[in-house]
């Protein structure tokens, strides 16, 4: 009788379930690489724009201290501290007398400048901040070349 059930006995269906977990694990391989590319690409957009803002910020600062020495009265550039690198321009409104505009750019980065400009108006205290913006600096080439198929074969 024992060996009589030895032979009714099927052995187990190997194939189709070996199929499903090869291809469950080669599946879950593909999705795990996918993150971790996905978070490399996150940490690098995220270090870069940490960097942006400390820079920024860092420009902002040195805008405020130009613009506090200015307050002072100071509008000699070499009374500025040695770590401002800035170029300081006056000029003077026409149809207003007696009011002077300050303008001056902190560099950001190599491709951005905070420019400030400030009116003053009369001797006194009392200005009024006109512009107080991040502006990208250089030239900006626009990319005119269109690569269309002409239809023939190159």
């Amino acid at each position: 009788m024992a060996e009589r059930k030895k032979e009714g006995m099927a052995p187990p269906a190997l194939g189709g379930s070996s199929l499903l977990v090869a291809f469950a694990v080669l599946a879950l391989t593909v999705f795990a690489l996918l993150s971790l590319s996905t978070v490399r690409a996150d940490v690098r957009l995220a270090d870069a724009s940490a960097q942006a803002v400390t820079d920024y910020y860092a420009a902002d600062c040195q805008a405020q201290a130009v613009l506090a020495y200015l307050r002072t009265g100071e509008t000699v550039p070499g009374a500025f501290p040695e770590d401002l690198v800035i170029q300081i321009t006056f000029t003077e409104y026409v149809d207003r007398p007696g009011e002077r505009v300050d303008a001056y750019a902190i560099p950001i980065s190599d491709t951005q400048e905070l420019q400030v400009e400030v009116v003053w108006h009369g001797a006194g205290y009392d200005y009024e901040i006109l512009r107080w913006q991040a502006v990208p600096v250089g030239e900006w080439e626009p990319d005119d070349h269109l690569n269309v198929w002409g239809g023939e074969e190159e």
